[in-house]
Order: C-alpha cells, then sequence, then structure tokens
C-alpha cells in the first residue's frame, strides 16, 4: 500500500511541475480591427415634426387625458441591420413639471408618452431597430391653474441614436 501512496505523490508532483511550466511561457499578441462609424439615420426626411392638437380643444378639458394624439414621426436608418438604438425628446420642462415639455403658456405642457407609459422628457428609451417605439402627446395643465384661450407651440427635440 505505502508503494501505492508513492505513485500517487510522485503523479501529483510530476503534473504540479508540468503546470508551473504552462505559467512561465509567453507569446506576443497582435490585434487588428477597424472602427467604423455606425450609419446615419434621419427623422422625418429632416422636415420638423408636427403634432396635430388641432384647433378644438376647450380649456375646461385639458386633464392629461383629453386630447391625447399619436406623435407622426419617420426614421430611416441606412443599416439594414436590427441594431440596439435609444429614443430620446431633449427640450425644455415645463416650470410646473419638468418632466412635461414647456409650451409658452406656463400653464400648458405636453405630456408624453412612449409605448403606452409615461416618458419623461430628455429620457433615453431603448428600443431595437427597426422596431420604432409608438409615441404620443397629451396636453396637461398646471394643478389648479384656469388656462386662457389661444393658441400654443413647443420646440424640443427628437434624438435617434445607437446605442
Amino acid at each position: 500500500m505505502a508503494k501505492s501512496i508513492g505513485t500517487q505523490v510522485t503523479l501529483a508532483v510530476a503534473l504540479l511541475w508540468m503546470t508551473n511550466q504552462d505559467a512561465l511561457a509567453d507569446t506576443n499578441l497582435i490585434i487588428r480591427a477597424q472602427i467604423i462609424a455606425p450609419p446615419p439615420c434621419v427623422i422625418n426626411a429632416g422636415s420638423t415634426l408636427d403634432v396635430p392638437f388641432g384647433n378644438d380643444l376647450l380649456t375646461s378639458r385639458v386633464d392629461g387625458i383629453n386630447y391625447r394624439r399619436g406623435v407622426p414621426y419617420t426614421v430611416t436608418c441606412a443599416s439594414p441591420f436590427s441594431n440596439a438604438m435609444t429614443l430620446e425628446l431633449k427640450g425644455a420642462g415645463a416650470a410646473f413639471d419638468s418632466r412635461v415639455l414647456a409650451t409658452r403658456k406656463p400653464d400648458l405642457g405636453v405630456k408624453l408618452f412612449v409605448n403606452g407609459a409615461d416618458w419623461s422628457l430628455n429620457t433615453a428609451v431603448n428600443f431595437t431597430y427597426p422596431n420604432f417605439p409608438i409615441v404620443q402627446a397629451v396636453p396637461v395643465k398646471r394643478a389648479g391653474s384656469r388656462l386662457t384661450g389661444g393658441a400654443f407651440d413647443a420646440a424640443a427635440t427628437l434624438v435617434v441614436e445607437y446605442q
């Protein structure tokens, strides 16, 4: 039995010696690659994006639910591949709620939705090209305020980026 134990010890020492010999080896490694810029995307063929709220909004019915409209945008990217991307609406938040887009009327803002969920202004949303999110907008007013009639507008920048 002592003989077999001696054999096991010798084998273990030989394996340990071989492992240590491998750790001492080294070689050079050369990495070559070419970095390419992602293909460009164009939103609405370069035109201004308009959300048609219409001319018949009643000040008393602006409540963040009524008058919700789809945001009609298109994005064309030169890439034929599926890509991880982000969509973000960058702009100034309303004085009464920084999550909604400010308008020229101080008590009126535009709340955004992406795929039916609240979408805070200046917050990127992930998606996979070419499956673009559905974007909606609705006018909202400062709680307790009384809106005056008249035209309103808001300005923001829609940004699509590769991840």
